[in-house]
Protein backbone atom coordinates (compact mmCIF):
# COMPACT_ATOMS: atom_id res chain seq x y z
CA UNK A 1 0.00 0.00 0.00
CA UNK A 2 1.30 3.27 -0.85
CA UNK A 3 0.96 6.34 1.59
CA UNK A 4 1.85 9.73 1.47
CA UNK A 5 1.49 11.55 4.86
CA UNK A 6 1.51 14.55 6.24
CA UNK A 7 2.68 15.99 9.74
CA UNK A 8 1.05 17.37 12.68
CA UNK A 9 2.36 20.72 13.95
CA UNK A 10 3.17 20.59 17.53
CA UNK A 11 1.10 23.87 18.61
CA UNK A 12 -2.19 22.24 17.23
CA UNK A 13 -1.52 18.93 18.83
CA UNK A 14 -1.41 20.63 22.37
CA UNK A 15 -4.80 21.68 21.32
CA UNK A 16 -6.02 18.58 19.65
CA UNK A 17 -4.94 16.91 23.21
CA UNK A 18 -6.83 19.55 25.17
CA UNK A 19 -10.03 19.38 23.07
CA UNK A 20 -9.93 15.98 21.63
CA UNK A 21 -7.81 13.52 23.75
CA UNK A 22 -8.65 10.32 21.90
CA UNK A 23 -8.85 12.10 18.47
CA UNK A 24 -5.09 13.57 19.46
CA UNK A 25 -3.66 9.96 20.84
CA UNK A 26 -5.19 8.16 17.59
CA UNK A 27 -3.75 10.74 15.06
CA UNK A 28 -0.63 10.54 16.49
CA UNK A 29 -0.50 6.28 16.40
CA UNK A 30 -1.11 6.83 12.64
CA UNK A 31 1.95 9.22 12.28
CA UNK A 32 4.15 6.63 13.96
CA UNK A 33 2.59 3.20 12.16
CA UNK A 34 3.58 4.98 8.84
CA UNK A 35 7.21 5.78 9.44
CA UNK A 36 7.51 6.98 5.61
CA UNK A 37 7.76 10.30 3.86
CA UNK A 38 6.12 13.22 5.35
CA UNK A 39 5.90 17.04 5.18
CA UNK A 40 4.49 19.28 7.37
CA UNK A 41 0.58 19.92 7.09
CA UNK A 42 -1.29 21.38 10.25
CA UNK A 43 -3.77 18.90 11.84
CA UNK A 44 -4.78 15.79 9.96
CA UNK A 45 -2.69 13.32 7.91
CA UNK A 46 -3.66 12.49 4.06
CA UNK A 47 -2.84 9.15 2.92
CA UNK A 48 -3.83 6.73 0.12
CA UNK A 49 -5.11 3.23 0.56
CA UNK A 50 -6.77 0.45 -1.15
CA UNK A 51 -10.44 -0.25 0.18
CA UNK A 52 -13.00 -3.03 -0.74
CA UNK A 53 -16.16 -2.06 0.03
CA UNK A 54 -19.13 -4.47 0.95
CA UNK A 55 -22.32 -5.60 -1.17
CA UNK A 56 -24.81 -4.02 0.63
CA UNK A 57 -27.80 -1.86 1.00
CA UNK A 58 -28.10 1.18 3.54
CA UNK A 59 -30.89 3.58 4.02
CA UNK A 60 -30.70 7.17 2.90
CA UNK A 61 -33.26 9.91 4.64
CA UNK A 62 -36.26 9.22 2.62
CA UNK A 63 -35.98 5.79 3.76
CA UNK A 64 -35.21 4.24 0.07
CA UNK A 65 -32.88 1.32 0.07
CA UNK A 66 -29.56 1.73 -2.15
CA UNK A 67 -26.48 -0.56 -2.46
CA UNK A 68 -23.76 0.81 -1.40
CA UNK A 69 -21.12 -0.10 -4.61
CA UNK A 70 -23.84 1.82 -7.24
CA UNK A 71 -23.54 5.29 -4.36
CA UNK A 72 -19.41 4.32 -4.68
CA UNK A 73 -18.48 3.52 -8.25
CA UNK A 74 -20.13 6.24 -10.62
CA UNK A 75 -18.88 8.57 -12.99
CA UNK A 76 -18.66 11.31 -10.13
CA UNK A 77 -15.60 11.63 -7.40
CA UNK A 78 -17.17 10.84 -4.46
CA UNK A 79 -16.63 11.84 -0.13
CA UNK A 80 -17.32 9.75 2.09
CA UNK A 81 -17.17 10.68 6.45
CA UNK A 82 -19.23 8.80 9.35
CA UNK A 83 -20.93 10.33 11.55
CA UNK A 84 -23.99 10.12 14.05
CA UNK A 85 -26.72 12.93 14.85
CA UNK A 86 -26.25 12.99 18.71
CA UNK A 87 -22.65 13.63 18.52
CA UNK A 88 -22.01 16.91 19.44
CA UNK A 89 -18.18 16.65 19.47
CA UNK A 90 -16.34 16.19 15.96
CA UNK A 91 -19.71 15.53 14.14
CA UNK A 92 -20.79 18.96 14.09
CA UNK A 93 -17.73 19.66 12.90
CA UNK A 94 -17.63 17.29 10.31
CA UNK A 95 -20.97 18.39 8.91
CA UNK A 96 -20.39 21.94 8.55
CA UNK A 97 -17.20 21.13 6.83
CA UNK A 98 -19.51 19.49 4.62
CA UNK A 99 -22.03 21.91 4.31
CA UNK A 100 -19.03 24.37 3.27
CA UNK A 101 -17.64 21.51 0.52
CA UNK A 102 -21.32 21.96 -0.66
CA UNK A 103 -21.16 25.78 -1.14
CA UNK A 104 -17.90 25.56 -2.42
CA UNK A 105 -18.74 23.02 -5.55
CA UNK A 106 -21.23 25.02 -6.84
CA UNK A 107 -22.66 22.98 -9.89
CA UNK A 108 -19.74 20.93 -10.08
CA UNK A 109 -21.02 17.00 -9.71
CA UNK A 110 -19.38 15.34 -6.12
CA UNK A 111 -21.31 12.76 -4.37
CA UNK A 112 -21.59 13.14 -0.65
CA UNK A 113 -22.21 10.53 1.60
CA UNK A 114 -22.34 10.97 5.28
CA UNK A 115 -22.76 6.56 6.73
CA UNK A 116 -24.55 6.84 10.21
CA UNK A 117 -22.44 4.66 12.88
CA UNK A 118 -25.54 4.51 15.18
CA UNK A 119 -28.00 3.11 13.06
CA UNK A 120 -30.03 2.10 15.97
CA UNK A 121 -31.07 5.49 16.69
CA UNK A 122 -30.65 7.05 13.64
CA UNK A 123 -33.85 6.56 11.88
CA UNK A 124 -34.40 8.12 8.31
CA UNK A 125 -36.21 10.89 10.04
CA UNK A 126 -33.51 11.65 12.31
CA UNK A 127 -31.18 11.91 9.50
CA UNK A 128 -33.99 14.27 7.73
CA UNK A 129 -33.77 16.96 10.55
CA UNK A 130 -29.87 16.57 10.60
CA UNK A 131 -29.32 16.82 6.86
CA UNK A 132 -32.19 19.98 7.07
CA UNK A 133 -30.01 21.96 10.06
CA UNK A 134 -27.40 21.57 7.37
CA UNK A 135 -28.40 22.29 4.46
CA UNK A 136 -27.70 19.07 3.09
CA UNK A 137 -28.80 19.05 -0.86
CA UNK A 138 -29.43 16.54 -3.55
CA UNK A 139 -25.80 15.52 -4.40
CA UNK A 140 -25.46 14.64 -0.06
CA UNK A 141 -27.09 11.89 1.06
CA UNK A 142 -27.74 10.43 4.74
CA UNK A 143 -27.52 7.20 5.26
CA UNK A 144 -28.33 4.22 7.56
CA UNK A 145 -29.41 0.61 8.16
CA UNK A 146 -28.82 -2.31 9.92
CA UNK A 147 -26.54 -2.64 12.65
CA UNK A 148 -24.99 -5.39 11.17
CA UNK A 149 -24.68 -3.40 8.00
CA UNK A 150 -23.42 0.23 9.45
CA UNK A 151 -20.59 -2.41 11.59
CA UNK A 152 -19.55 -3.83 8.09
CA UNK A 153 -18.54 -0.62 6.36
CA UNK A 154 -16.98 1.32 9.44
CA UNK A 155 -15.11 -1.73 9.58
CA UNK A 156 -14.09 -2.29 5.53
CA UNK A 157 -12.74 1.75 5.55
CA UNK A 158 -10.62 1.03 8.57
CA UNK A 159 -13.00 3.56 11.41
CA UNK A 160 -14.52 0.96 13.34
CA UNK A 161 -13.56 2.20 17.10
CA UNK A 162 -16.10 -0.12 18.55
CA UNK A 163 -17.82 2.92 20.40
CA UNK A 164 -19.34 6.09 19.29
CA UNK A 165 -17.41 7.89 21.41
CA UNK A 166 -14.43 6.85 20.62
CA UNK A 167 -14.71 7.14 16.56
CA UNK A 168 -12.26 9.10 14.47
CA UNK A 169 -13.08 12.04 12.68
CA UNK A 170 -11.96 10.63 8.95
CA UNK A 171 -13.35 11.97 5.40
CA UNK A 172 -12.55 9.73 2.32
CA UNK A 173 -12.03 10.30 -1.19
CA UNK A 174 -12.14 8.59 -4.52
CA UNK A 175 -12.08 10.01 -8.04
CA UNK A 176 -14.75 7.88 -10.24
CA UNK A 177 -12.60 5.06 -12.41
CA UNK A 178 -10.67 4.02 -9.95
CA UNK A 179 -11.63 1.20 -8.49
CA UNK A 180 -10.82 0.60 -4.64
CA UNK A 181 -8.06 3.68 -4.53
CA UNK A 182 -9.18 6.41 -1.86
CA UNK A 183 -7.42 9.55 -0.71
CA UNK A 184 -7.97 9.06 3.53
CA UNK A 185 -8.20 12.28 5.69
CA UNK A 186 -7.83 11.92 9.11
CA UNK A 187 -8.15 14.51 11.38
CA UNK A 188 -10.44 17.86 10.59
CA UNK A 189 -9.25 19.46 8.11
CA UNK A 190 -11.25 22.42 6.40
CA UNK A 191 -13.54 22.06 3.43
CA UNK A 192 -10.56 24.00 1.74
CA UNK A 193 -7.98 20.54 2.15
CA UNK A 194 -10.97 18.83 0.84
CA UNK A 195 -11.46 20.73 -2.27
CA UNK A 196 -7.76 20.38 -2.64
CA UNK A 197 -7.83 16.96 -2.86
CA UNK A 198 -10.51 16.51 -5.15
CA UNK A 199 -9.09 18.90 -7.62
CA UNK A 200 -5.94 16.82 -7.93
CA UNK A 201 -8.60 14.14 -9.54
CA UNK A 202 -9.22 17.08 -12.25
CA UNK A 203 -5.36 17.43 -12.99
CA UNK A 204 -4.77 14.00 -13.64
Amino acid sequence: MHVKLTKIAVPLVALAIGLFPCFATQAHEHIMDHSMHEHMQPGFTISTATYTAPDLKLMDSNGTEVALHELLNGKTPVILNFIYTSCTTICPVMSSTFQQIQLKLGKRKVRMLSVSIDPENDTPAKLKEYAHKYKAGVQWKLLTGTLENSIAVQRAFGVLAGDKMDHKPVTLLKAPGTGDTWVRIEGLADAGVVMHELDKFKAK
